[in-house]
């Protein structure tokens, strides 16, 4: 990923890592009295739409959050659906975002997908690996507290077997075992289809991190909407609990 910038306290500009809840397929497709799944096929417009305004901007990582822990819970139906467009969504896009320099990789529990999808996901991050215009994380069967848990449980197997101290066991420690270890913390968190919510979504990274929530149904969601989230966020000012003008970023 490009080295970014280090940001202060103070009015910021461009955010090196954006986190996406793209919500609202499902009622922009009722609103036009069509199938849910065309709402998750228009989605994908405005997925590419955000991959490209990221480069264009000059984010260096960008989340997205897929398919969650709970999604799990809709009718099969449709979850087939959505696993099917991820499919076809790998293969007719992994060889552009790898011609246009964006690195892919997958976070979540791997264990609960069809095995043909996590060697399609594994292909892609491989195949991707060496490019550092855009580092593009896509969440799949992912949740925050399953990635806390996932992470704690580690750290406990490592104490019982006696390779770390319980006593050593601190917020560095755990971080360094979750999913998302190795990226900066989200700067700016974008939630569309009028949520105000973050869902399970990046629990821990998310601590600091700008929060902006619009109306707009995902298909919906354009380069002149992201240029308003980002408008919004380079007015703001990060303390991180401390004042103005004396915070350090995390």
């Amino acid at each position: 990923m490009p080295a970014a910038a280090p940001q202060d306290s103070g009015t910021l500009a461009v955010p090196r890592h954006v986190a996406v809840i793209m919500d609202g397929n499902g009622r922009w497709a009722e609103r036009r009295s069509l199938p849910r799944a065309a709402g998750h096929r228009a989605g994908t417009k405005a997925v590419r739409t955000t991959i490209e305004e990221s480069v264009r901007h000059g984010i260096g990582a960008l989340t997205l959050f897929a398919f969650s822990s709970e999604n799990w819970q809709r009718p099969a139906g449709e979850v087939s659906l959505l696993m099917q467009l991820f499919l076809e969504s790998l293969d007719r896009e992994v060889a552009e975002l790898d011609a246009n320099g964006v690195r892919i990789r997958f976070i979540g529990d791997r264990a609960r997908l069809a095995p043909a999808l996590v060697e399609r996901m594994t292909a892609a991050e491989e195949r991707t690996a060496a490019r550092e215009r855009l580092d593009l994380v896509v969440a799949v069967a992912y949740g925050g507290r399953w990635d806390i848990a996932q992470a704690a449980a580690r750290l406990a197997d490592e104490a019982a077997r006696g390779l770390r101290r319980a006593t050593d066991i601190d917020e560095e420690a755990l971080a360094a075992l979750l999913v998302t270890a190795g990226r900066p913390a989200p700067d700016l968190f974008i939630r569309t289809g009028g949520e105000r919510r973050i869902s399970n979504f990046l629990l821990w990274d998310l601590a600091y991190t700008e929060l902006w929530f619009t109306d707009t149904l995902w298909p919906d969601f354009d380069a002149a909407s992201y240029a308003s989230a980002l408008a919004d966020f380079g007015g703001r000012q990060r303390r991180y609990g401390g004042v103005a003008g004396e915070a350090k970023a995390r």
